[in-house]
């Protein structure tokens, strides 16, 4: 497609294309062979300025011709006095009504004011082509990008979430969690997701009769777990079961004047063989998570959002991470009216 375009383009405006390509390639080629001892790459530098001086040869020929065939001046006064004067010859007249046609003096290209146009252009597309990735955003596809929620379009709810008023989904609850803020709010400001998902689940043991939908961010540090359990338990409840004064660590808070609760416990590890045995290793304790617990409404009428933090390492976020996604979670989840 080059090739064709170079041949389509005038004389003067090809063959210096053809000498400046030639010559800042092969230079370069050169250049860069000699240097990394590249003996193959001479070859090629060395064709690349041959390929140029013919070029160079070419123009040089077509300016001699060009100034060889201009008109020369008129012969000596004193020579021309003495040549008799050549007789009219009669003209024929041309029909009345009609003028005769004056030919036209056809007016030839200026060869150097092409050649230095083309040498012009070409500079020009090279310094769009060098400045063009500085001055325009760039779009490097090897940059990793966050991880976004999948949406399964089409994917009947339970019978449980229609029952629910205004019950969240496990998608919009993904998208409620994984905000640009999230990673900052963890402390991890330069991580991104590299893991997001929502599930429209139920409660265990409830016979799919309690909606619990669900969303997890996963980062290189931190996982995230939010899930909305839509069942009668309040978090006055939740919190006399769990014992405060025999748990240390655990402590009431108060989230956009719902009360909470933090408390701390443990993952799950669970190792699962893809061998041809197919059976999988004993459930594990995992690494130490935080979960704040959160009512559903501000009279805690049953029903609580839990906001789960761990990591590989062990180590834990400040609690008041966990509040803050709270406040950013929590808009999302429309509080309960029965």
């Amino acid at each position: 497609m080059l090739g064709l375009l170079f041949r389509l383009l005038p004389f003067w405006v090809r063959e210096p294309l053809f000498i400046v390509v030639g010559s800042v390639f092969g230079v370069r080629i050169m250049y860069l062979a000699l240097r990394d001892h590249e003996w193959p790459a001479v070859g090629i530098g060395v064709a690349f300025l041959v390929f140029t001086a013919v070029r160079v040869h070419t123009v040089i020929r077509a300016l001699r011709a060009r100034r060889d065939a201009r008109p020369t001046a008129s012969e000596d006064p004193a020579h021309s006095a003495v040549r008799p004067r050549p007789r009219p010859q009669p003209q024929p007249q041309p029909p009345a009504g009609r003028r005769p046609a004056s030919a036209a003096p056809q007016k030839e290209p200026n060869a150097w004011g092409q050649a230095v146009a083309a040498v012009a252009l070409f500079a020009v597309l090279g310094a769009a082509l060098w400045l063009g990735p500085r001055l325009l955003p760039s779009d490097d596809v090897s940059t990793p990008q966050a991880a976004s929620c999948s949406r399964e379009e089409g994917e009947a709810l339970p019978g449980a979430y229609e029952k629910t008023p205004r019950a969240v989904t496990g998608d919009e609850l993904c998208t409620a969690l994984n905000s640009p803020d999230l990673a900052r709010l963890l402390g991890t400001p330069a991580e991104i997701a590299t893991v997001a998902s929502g599930t429209s689940d139920t409660a265990p043991l409830t016979d799919g009769k309690v909606a619990q939908p669900e969303a997890q961010v996963q980062f290189d540090t931190y996982t995230v777990n939010v899930s909305v359990a839509y069942n009668e338990l309040s978090i006055a409840q939740y919190v006399n079961l769990m014992e405060p004064g025999k748990e240390p660590e655990v402590s009431k808070v108060s989230v956009l004047d719902r009360p909470a609760v933090l408390s701390s416990g443990h993952t799950m590890a669970i190792e699962i063989d893809l061998g041809s045995g197919g059976s999988g290793g004993p459930v594990e304790q995992g690494p130490p998570s935080r979960t704040l617990s959160v009512a559903l409404d501000r009279k805690d009428r049953g029903g609580y959002c839990d906001i789960t933090v761990w990591s590989r390492s062990g180590a834990l976020p400040d609690d008041s991470a966990l509040l803050a996604i709270a406040e950013t979670v929590l808009p999302a989840i429309s509080e309960r009216t029965t």
